[in-house]
Protein backbone atom coordinates (compact mmCIF):
# COMPACT_ATOMS: atom_id res chain seq x y z
CA UNK A 1 0.00 0.00 0.00
CA UNK A 2 2.89 2.40 0.37
CA UNK A 3 3.83 1.73 -2.87
CA UNK A 4 0.34 2.76 -4.15
CA UNK A 5 0.83 6.37 -1.52
CA UNK A 6 4.20 6.94 -3.09
CA UNK A 7 3.29 6.63 -6.51
CA UNK A 8 0.17 8.74 -5.81
CA UNK A 9 2.24 11.55 -4.23
CA UNK A 10 4.85 11.90 -7.10
CA UNK A 11 1.74 12.02 -9.51
CA UNK A 12 -0.10 14.67 -7.66
CA UNK A 13 3.66 16.44 -7.45
CA UNK A 14 4.06 16.50 -11.49
CA UNK A 15 0.73 17.71 -11.78
CA UNK A 16 1.34 20.74 -9.62
CA UNK A 17 4.74 20.61 -11.54
CA UNK A 18 2.42 21.15 -14.81
CA UNK A 19 0.39 23.82 -13.56
CA UNK A 20 3.15 26.14 -12.39
CA UNK A 21 4.84 25.53 -16.17
CA UNK A 22 1.26 26.95 -17.29
CA UNK A 23 0.92 29.68 -15.05
CA UNK A 24 4.13 31.20 -16.20
CA UNK A 25 3.08 31.72 -19.58
CA UNK A 26 0.19 33.44 -18.21
CA UNK A 27 2.22 36.78 -18.20
CA UNK A 28 1.54 39.71 -15.80
CA UNK A 29 2.75 42.48 -17.83
CA UNK A 30 6.46 42.16 -16.82
CA UNK A 31 8.60 40.63 -18.82
CA UNK A 32 10.08 37.36 -18.09
CA UNK A 33 12.23 34.70 -20.00
CA UNK A 34 9.53 31.73 -19.37
CA UNK A 35 7.49 33.23 -21.62
CA UNK A 36 9.28 32.16 -24.80
CA UNK A 37 9.72 28.48 -23.16
CA UNK A 38 8.52 25.92 -26.42
CA UNK A 39 9.27 28.32 -28.82
CA UNK A 40 11.02 26.21 -32.02
CA UNK A 41 13.21 28.45 -34.13
CA UNK A 42 13.99 26.71 -37.60
CA UNK A 43 17.41 26.78 -37.56
CA UNK A 44 19.08 25.00 -40.82
CA UNK A 45 16.16 23.10 -41.19
CA UNK A 46 15.93 21.70 -37.76
CA UNK A 47 13.33 22.95 -34.85
CA UNK A 48 15.82 24.15 -32.27
CA UNK A 49 14.88 25.66 -28.59
CA UNK A 50 15.02 29.28 -28.65
CA UNK A 51 17.05 29.01 -25.21
CA UNK A 52 19.77 27.15 -27.23
CA UNK A 53 20.16 29.77 -30.29
CA UNK A 54 20.08 32.72 -27.78
CA UNK A 55 20.71 34.54 -24.69
CA UNK A 56 17.67 35.96 -23.30
CA UNK A 57 17.83 38.90 -20.78
CA UNK A 58 15.32 41.29 -19.09
CA UNK A 59 16.91 44.97 -19.08
CA UNK A 60 14.26 46.32 -17.97
CA UNK A 61 10.76 45.35 -16.16
CA UNK A 62 8.92 45.48 -19.47
CA UNK A 63 11.44 44.40 -22.05
CA UNK A 64 12.63 41.15 -23.27
CA UNK A 65 16.03 41.39 -25.62
CA UNK A 66 16.85 38.24 -27.15
CA UNK A 67 20.94 38.01 -28.25
CA UNK A 68 21.38 34.84 -30.49
CA UNK A 69 24.69 33.36 -30.83
CA UNK A 70 24.69 33.33 -34.82
CA UNK A 71 23.06 36.82 -35.91
CA UNK A 72 22.55 34.89 -39.42
CA UNK A 73 19.17 33.32 -37.22
CA UNK A 74 17.86 36.84 -36.13
CA UNK A 75 15.41 36.20 -39.22
CA UNK A 76 14.13 32.88 -38.05
CA UNK A 77 14.08 33.87 -34.63
CA UNK A 78 11.61 37.01 -35.04
CA UNK A 79 9.06 34.70 -37.48
CA UNK A 80 9.19 32.00 -34.73
CA UNK A 81 8.37 34.86 -32.06
CA UNK A 82 5.73 36.02 -34.28
CA UNK A 83 4.06 32.83 -35.44
CA UNK A 84 4.21 31.81 -31.63
CA UNK A 85 1.15 34.38 -31.24
CA UNK A 86 2.34 35.85 -28.29
CA UNK A 87 0.74 39.08 -28.63
CA UNK A 88 4.07 40.88 -29.18
CA UNK A 89 5.57 42.45 -32.07
CA UNK A 90 9.43 41.21 -32.64
CA UNK A 91 11.48 44.26 -33.29
CA UNK A 92 14.94 43.25 -34.61
CA UNK A 93 17.56 45.93 -34.76
CA UNK A 94 20.00 43.43 -36.77
CA UNK A 95 21.72 42.49 -33.54
CA UNK A 96 19.20 41.39 -31.07
CA UNK A 97 15.57 40.81 -31.21
CA UNK A 98 13.57 43.13 -28.75
CA UNK A 99 10.26 42.33 -27.23
CA UNK A 100 8.30 44.94 -25.72
CA UNK A 101 5.62 43.71 -23.36
CA UNK A 102 2.50 46.14 -23.26
CA UNK A 103 0.99 47.39 -19.85
CA UNK A 104 -1.95 45.28 -19.30
CA UNK A 105 -5.45 46.81 -19.47
CA UNK A 106 -8.10 45.89 -16.57
CA UNK A 107 -10.06 43.71 -19.42
CA UNK A 108 -7.02 41.77 -20.31
CA UNK A 109 -5.71 41.58 -16.44
CA UNK A 110 -9.80 39.76 -15.77
CA UNK A 111 -8.86 37.71 -18.88
CA UNK A 112 -5.44 36.43 -17.59
CA UNK A 113 -7.05 35.44 -14.24
CA UNK A 114 -9.91 33.58 -16.08
CA UNK A 115 -7.29 31.96 -17.58
CA UNK A 116 -5.22 30.66 -14.21
CA UNK A 117 -8.55 29.86 -12.62
CA UNK A 118 -9.17 27.50 -15.14
CA UNK A 119 -5.43 26.29 -15.24
CA UNK A 120 -5.69 25.53 -11.59
CA UNK A 121 -9.58 24.08 -12.01
CA UNK A 122 -7.81 21.31 -14.57
CA UNK A 123 -5.29 20.73 -12.31
CA UNK A 124 -7.49 20.03 -9.57
CA UNK A 125 -9.39 17.21 -12.01
CA UNK A 126 -6.23 15.87 -12.52
CA UNK A 127 -6.04 15.27 -8.84
CA UNK A 128 -9.35 13.76 -8.36
CA UNK A 129 -8.18 11.24 -11.28
CA UNK A 130 -5.26 10.56 -9.43
CA UNK A 131 -7.05 9.85 -6.59
CA UNK A 132 -9.81 7.81 -8.12
CA UNK A 133 -7.03 5.94 -9.43
CA UNK A 134 -5.33 5.02 -6.07
CA UNK A 135 -8.38 4.36 -4.53
CA UNK A 136 -9.22 1.79 -7.10
CA UNK A 137 -5.71 0.15 -6.73
CA UNK A 138 -6.03 0.15 -3.27
CA UNK A 139 -9.75 -1.67 -3.76
CA UNK A 140 -7.72 -3.81 -5.51
CA UNK A 141 -5.25 -5.10 -2.62
CA UNK A 142 -6.11 -8.12 -1.08
CA UNK A 143 -6.30 -6.75 2.44
CA UNK A 144 -9.06 -6.14 5.40
CA UNK A 145 -11.62 -3.42 4.95
CA UNK A 146 -9.90 -1.45 7.47
CA UNK A 147 -6.49 -1.44 5.67
CA UNK A 148 -8.00 -0.20 2.44
CA UNK A 149 -10.43 2.51 4.82
CA UNK A 150 -7.10 3.59 6.21
CA UNK A 151 -4.99 3.53 2.82
CA UNK A 152 -8.03 5.49 1.59
CA UNK A 153 -8.16 7.94 4.11
CA UNK A 154 -4.52 8.64 3.74
CA UNK A 155 -5.15 9.17 -0.07
CA UNK A 156 -7.78 11.83 0.54
CA UNK A 157 -5.36 13.68 3.34
CA UNK A 158 -3.23 13.85 0.50
CA UNK A 159 -5.68 14.89 -2.27
CA UNK A 160 -6.52 17.87 0.45
CA UNK A 161 -2.80 19.04 0.89
CA UNK A 162 -2.41 19.13 -3.18
CA UNK A 163 -5.60 20.96 -3.24
CA UNK A 164 -4.80 23.37 -0.83
CA UNK A 165 -1.26 23.84 -2.46
CA UNK A 166 -3.16 24.65 -6.00
CA UNK A 167 -5.04 27.00 -4.16
CA UNK A 168 -2.44 29.28 -3.16
CA UNK A 169 -0.83 29.12 -6.27
CA UNK A 170 -4.05 30.22 -8.12
CA UNK A 171 -4.48 33.56 -5.35
CA UNK A 172 -0.56 34.60 -5.87
CA UNK A 173 -1.35 34.60 -9.49
CA UNK A 174 -4.13 36.43 -9.18
CA UNK A 175 -2.95 38.81 -7.40
CA UNK A 176 0.33 38.79 -9.45
CA UNK A 177 -2.12 39.45 -12.22
CA UNK A 178 -4.47 42.47 -10.73
CA UNK A 179 -1.12 44.32 -9.16
CA UNK A 180 -0.76 47.26 -11.74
Amino acid sequence: MDEILLETEERMQQAINNMDKRLINIRAGRANPAMLDGIMIDYYGVPTPLKQLANISVPEARILQIKPFDKNSIGAIEKAIFEANLGIAPNNNGETVILNIPALTEETRREYVKQAKSVAEECKIALRNIRQDANNDIKKLEVTEDEIKDGQNEVQELINKYNKIVEDKEKAKETELMTV
